[in-house]
This record gives structure tokens, C-alpha cells and sequence, in this order.
């Protein structure tokens, strides 16, 4: 639920590829030899194809976790689509774009792990200290709700449609938005 006290958070595309170049780094030095990455759609598709090409090992998949319905709004984390590959006997990382509540990468953990995935590690671009589950590998601790870039379109229509009998608070909230960085569409 978007309050007067929501601050925002919006990295560029530039910001991001810096974040997961960093992110890469750290797991190599980590020593994780991971067999597989699984995204976690919608927000993980794009930072798991970057760790892909970053970590050079193209075994993509992806899983699909819902649990957002507004901006702040969350609900209980469901699996709407399995995991798209055998992790059997693999050693998987999943990446998501951040770990908010820890819910969803918590189910997808569990889920791979009984599915006999040898062993699962989790990666975030952000990680929020409420979270009750702390990724493996994370680049930045935020309580900000974050815009990122392939989300700006969704963000903006949530926001529109909990606050369109408001003007008063859906101006603020958009001037709030545009000086975090969101482009004045």
C-alpha cells in the first residue's frame, strides 16, 4: 500500500548491468559452480539472462511466483508456473530482481530442493532487512520501493488505479516517482 511515506527507488539500465557485473563477481569468487539459473518471472527474466551471459553458463530456466497485487500489497507467494527444467542432482541459483517479504524465493527454494536439487543458492539486485529470508547473493540493502525499469509501465497504472479517486494524493505520489527518476512521460 503506497503511504505519504513511501520513497522510491529508480535504478537505470546502466545502474543495473553495474549491480549484476558486481553480483557475478562475488558468486565466482564464492566458488558456486552452478549447473543451472532460474529466473524467478516476471521481475527475475532479466537479471537471470544477464547473470547468464555474465557467469557464461546459458542452462536458463524459470519459475513463476505471484505475490504482489499493488504497490507495497502482499500477499501469500504461489507457485503459478513449475519450474521450467530438471534440477535433479544440479546445483541451481535463483534470481529474482528483490527480496521483499523473502516469501517467494523461500517457496522457490523449497520447491527445487524437493524436486532433488543437489544444492540452491538465491540472488537479488536489492534486499529489504523485513525480509524473513536473506538471499545468498544480493548487490544493495533498501527499504525503497524500487521501480526498475522493465516494470515503469505497471508501477504507474497500480499507482493510478488505487489513487484515481484522489488526485491530490495520486500528484503527490507522481511527483514523488518523477524526482526518484522516473521519466515525466
Amino acid at each position: 500500500m503506497v503511504t505519504n511515506k513511501t520513497v522510491y527507488e529508480v535504478p537505470s539500465w546502466s545502474q543495473i548491468y553495474t549491480l549484476l557485473l558486481k553480483q557475478a563477481e562475488h558468486i565466482r569468487r564464492e566458488g558456486f559452480n552452478l549447473d543451472l539459473i532460474v529466473g524467478v518471472a516476471r521481475g527475475g527474466w532479466l537479471p537471470a539472462r544477464f547473470l547468464s551471459d555474465l557467469l557464461e553458463n546459458s542452462n536458463l530456466a524459470s519459475v513463476q511466483v505471484k505475490s504482489y497485487v499493488g504497490i507495497g500489497e502482499l500477499h501469500k507467494p504461489v507457485i503459478l508456473q513449475n519450474v521450467s527444467a530438471s534440477v535433479d542432482g544440479r546445483r541451481v541459483l535463483v534470481v529474482d530482481d528483490v527480496t521483499d517479504s523473502g516469501g517467494s524465493l523461500k517457496l522457490v527454494k523449497e520447491l527445487l530442493l524437493e524436486r532433488g536439487a543437489l544444492e540452491v543458492k538465491t540472488a537479488t539486485l536489492y534486499f529489504k532487512p523485513k525480509s524473513v529470508f536473506k538471499p545468498d547473493f544480493y548487490s544493495k540493502r533498501t527499504s525503497r520501493w524500487i521501480i526498475f525499469p522493465w516494470d515503469v509501465k505497471e508501477t504507474l497504472r497500480k499507482l493510478f488505479e488505487a489513487n484515481k479517486h484522489d488526485s491530490e494524493k495520486l500528484n503527490h505520489e507522481t511527483d514523488k516517482i518523477v524526482a526518484a527518476g522516473v521519466p515525466n512521460y
